[in-house]
């Protein structure tokens, strides 16, 4: 006697799918094992060095600094700038804690500016204003850090210039964009630095990591010593100053050559998830593709929907439900800054775009690393939905 149908469905869905796992296979395994071989185990090392200059020459600038974290390049790109206590910290509400947290860890106040209702990304008229109001209250806004969403960067254009009337330094927080473009300028090219993710669920990964990129000489330097805990060079540790254990291994570092070399071949992938979702919902109904106007010179991280519930006839989190009932992640965009209650004191520019954005929309697996048959099923499971509510 087989399997009942109860335990085949069980079977069936035991198998996880995520958003965005991380796409690894046999040249990861080569360059991990040749690192361990040569004895460069702990932070620093030759895969670091060529991890540094493989992606500043990606990316198009002078210099790169690996570090442990997104976070991290966030934390000593701030603190490069000389943001501390007392200063006003422009950043965009529509992003993860991260962005956030950096300026937190500073002591300076996150003010929170929504963002453009079609992008999702900050809104320069609204930062224009809000710069304006502080400029004529007499508070000292120390940087700018406008976030690249979902893979796509924000209009640099506008907010450079922006910035430059104003004369505050600009952070680019292109954690998400690695391989995307704004007007052919590639993402972490933009402001006095920007910084990258390398986090598991990133365009590529690192496991853990991240980096900060600049064309400044004398920038890159002083994160790279504040990252190495700030040692002086002497023969002994000699100090000076506070500094952080930031740096990267040359294990992740190693990881991460493998996955640049391979990162157009990944960023494919994840187009054609974007064309598959695009053909799903083609003729849904209140159901738009995020972002899909203005897509050439996005890099694909992640695909979500947005979903207009008057005309749909259903909510994101119908869809969301219905899916995780077949262990498919999904997950609504992020929820605003200044909704989280941690910064519900935060002063913030606002339009109400933000939150649209995140009672409407619903981010579906995207990740290069899906197989054929994890691709079936989420497009099985999505046709069912989408048959049921017709």
């Amino acid at each position: 006697m087989g399997p009942s149908s109860a335990t085949q469905r069980i079977r069936s869905v035991t198998e996880r799918i995520y958003m965005s796992s991380p796409d690894v296979g046999v040249l990861e395994e080569q360059f991990v094992v040749d690192a361990l071989r040569s004895g460069w185990v702990a932070p620093l090392g030759p895969h670091v060095d060529a991890f540094e200059a493989e992606v500043a020459s990606r990316a198009g600038v002078g210099h790169a600094v690996a570090l442990s974290s997104g976070t991290a390049a966030l934390h000593l790109g701030l603190v490069t700038l000389g943001v501390g206590s007392g200063d006003i910290v422009l950043t965009s509400t529509m992003t993860f804690v991260a962005t956030a947290n950096a300026i937190m860890y500073t002591g300076a106040e996150p003010y929170f500016v929504d963002c453009d209702p079609v992008t999702g990304e900050m809104d320069p008229a609204l930062l224009a204003q809000a710069l304006a109001e502080l400029s004529a209250a007499g508070e000292h806004v120390a940087a700018i850090v406008p976030v690249d969403l979902l893979g796509k960067c924000v209009d640099y254009t506008s907010i450079e210039r922006i910035a430059t009337e104003y004369g505050v330094p600009l952070l680019a927080d292109a954690a998400e964009s690695l391989g995307a473009n704004h007007r052919g300028r590639a993402a972490g090219s933009f402001g006095r630095a920007s910084i990258l993710s390398f986090n598991g669920n990133k365009i590529m990964t690192t496991s853990g990591g991240g980096m900060l990129l600049t064309d400044d000489e004398a920038f890159a330097s002083q994160v790279r010593y504040l990252s190495t805990q700030a040692r002086q060079p002497a023969v002994h540790y000699e100090h000076t100053e506070i500094g952080f254990n930031y740096r990267m291994s040359n294990l992740l570092a190693a990881l991460g050559r493998a996955q640049l070399s391979r990162l157009d071949e990944m960023i494919a992938r994840r187009r054609l998830h974007r064309e598959r979702y695009k053909a799903l919902f083609a003729d849904v109904p209140g159901v738009e593709i995020f972002g899909a106007a203005d897509d050439q010179h996005d890099n694909f991280w992640l695909t979500a929907i947005v979903v207009d519930p008057t005309v749909a006839g259903w909510e994101p989190s119908d869809l969301g439900d219905w899916l995780g009932e077949e262990a498919i992640e999904s997950r609504p965009l992020w929820k605003p800054m200044h909704m989280q209650p941690v910064f519900a004191d935060h002063r913030a520019a606002l339009n109400g775009s933000s939150e649209a954005l995140f009672r409407t929309g619903l981010t579906l697996p995207s990740g290069s690393a899906l197989t054929p048959d994890q691709v079936r099923r989420v497009d099985e499971r999505i046709g069912k939905f989408l048959e049921a509510r017709r």
